[in-house]
């Protein structure tokens, strides 16, 4: 049978890839369902076709899997948040912990890692500690809205629908964030609304109300709001910092971050302090942390300290060893491992995060840790010693092809390896494996309703 696009069909998904879409075959191609579950009989219809693999949406799900479950947000299925909700969490483990196995061995040719069950989060709704929302001057409907002529279509103040720019969902509470937050995102809102100052369009890239950024602090229950606008003007927002801090105690920080690029990013060329402090304090295990309002910082705190509980467990330290952490960021990783090792070096790119790093050790009094600034594959050369465990944690794409041949010819005892992405983590581990023995892979869930998942790698060196 010839597929193309616009065809339906009834069919059964069988699987779940990774990327979270569900997977059946017709006549053998495989064809990927945004929206669907093993075990669903569903009528698709074709979006896409490609030589080896198609695309598909659901028209109408016929008969739905036992392992569905209803989602509690309203916008489940439309907004790019979260994605499985309509998944049982103990069902959503299962599968990351599939993906991770698969890449493993599809995409790096290892077979047989122990590939141990995925460790769950402590929280599955209200665990992120930052959110941004996009305003946007035309509101995107759901499918409910989209007959109600009187339906507002004006303002909007929230998440993207998945894989677009401009259409922007009006979200009233998004449930990966505290309920406080949802609080304050609606009291910004309604400010905004009644704001002589224009929303900002997407497709002209006029106006002035840009973003909201919430950050919240797990360990002292407070917050940080970051407004970002296209331009400055102070006495537009400074009445918006003012009635949160009145109205909320627990927002200890209010900053206007500036911005006339028109990059779709909730960053500021410059910033402004409206209120409060210019950092929001949180704690990892017993250090503390200042964040700033665009210092990155793991989004699931307490996922972190068991994400880098089984880093620690990994490394395996006794205290006397020379421990370096490639793509070291805001130095989270060897701040965690300082009261294990001897010497700690960081290596990262940004020098805002460096900037960071050195901050958070003089905060916690950790004297054993240094960091070198710079692209990490011209970093090698400053190192004066062989490190005996090495630490990677890379950004989704992986590292480099130079990266890798120089962490081979430094030749650590033992490397861990932080990977979020099980593909590039599969791919890196398949340059690697001449010289590295994987000996167990530990998938850790930051990001439940989604089919992301963090996994740690221990590699021991071939004898």
């Amino acid at each position: 049978m010839s597929v193309k696009k616009g065809q339906t069909f009834e069919i059964e998904i069988t699987d779940i890839a990774f990327g979270g879409k569900g997977l059946a075959r017709i006549d053998g191609l495989a064809v990927f369902v945004d929206q669907a579950v093993p075990s669903d009989h569903v009528k698709i219809r074709i979006t896409k076709k490609k030589k080896n693999y198609a695309e598909a949406r659901v028209l109408e799900l016929i008969k739905p899997s036992p392992l569905r479950t209803d989602p509690p947000c309203r916008y489940s299925g439309h907004c790019g948040g979260c994605k499985w909700q309509f998944l049982g969490y103990e069902k959503q483990l299962h599968y990351k912990q599939q993906h991770v196995a698969e890449s493993l061995e599809h995409i790096g040719g290892i077979q047989g890692v122990l590939v141990h069950p995925t460790i769950p989060s402590e929280r599955i709704f209200g665990y992120r500690n930052k959110m941004e929302f996009s305003c946007s001057d035309r509101r995107w409907l759901l499918p409910e809205e989209m007959d109600k002529p009187d339906a507002d279509r004006d303002l909007a103040l929230g998440l993207h629908v998945p894989g677009t720019f401009w259409k922007v969902l009006d979200t009233e509470k998004c449930l990966l964030q505290p309920d406080l937050g949802n609080s304050i995102l609606e009291d910004v809102r309604q400010f905004i609304k009644h704001s002589d100052a224009l929303v900002y369009s997407l497709r002209t890239n006029i106006g002035f109300w840009r973003f909201l950024m919430l950050r919240h602090s797990a360990a002292h229950d407070q917050w940080m709001v970051n407004i970002v606008t296209a331009s400055e003007n102070r006495p537009t927002v400074q009445p918006l910092a003012d009635l949160l801090t009145e109205k909320y105690p627990g927002i200890v920080s209010v900053v206007n971050n500036i911005t006339s690029r028109k990059a779709g990013i909730a960053i500021g060329e410059y910033e402004i302090l409206l209120a409060g402090e210019s950092v929001l304090k949180d704690k990892i295990r017993n250090f503390d942390f200042e964040i700033s309002a665009n210092s990155f910082f793991q989004t699931n705190t307490l996922g972190a300290e068991r994400l880098y509980e089984t880093v620690k467990k990994y490394a395996g330290l006794t205290g006397g060893e020379t421990v370096v952490d490639l793509y070291s960021g805001t130095g989270t990783i060897p701040l965690y491992l300082s009261d294990s090792a001897k010497t700690l070096i960081g290596m990262e790119i940004i020098e805002s995060a460096v900037a960071d790093a050195e901050k958070n050790c003089r905060i916690n009094g950790v004297t054993n840790c240094r960091f070198i600034l710079g692209d990490i594959k011209d970093c090698f050369s400053q190192l004066t010693v062989r490190p005996d465990v090495m630490i990677i944690d890379p950004p989704r794409v992986g590292m480099h092809k130079d990266v890798v041949k120089q962490v081979l010819q430094m030749a650590p005892e033992r490397i861990v390896y932080v990977s979020c992405n099980p593909a590039t983590l599969a791919r890196d581990l398949d340059m690697m494996k001449d010289c590295y023995h994987v000996s167990e892979v530990q998938p850790v869930d930051m990001f439940p309703h989604t089919y992301h998942i963090e996994s740690v790698a221990r590699l021991v060196r071939d004898a």
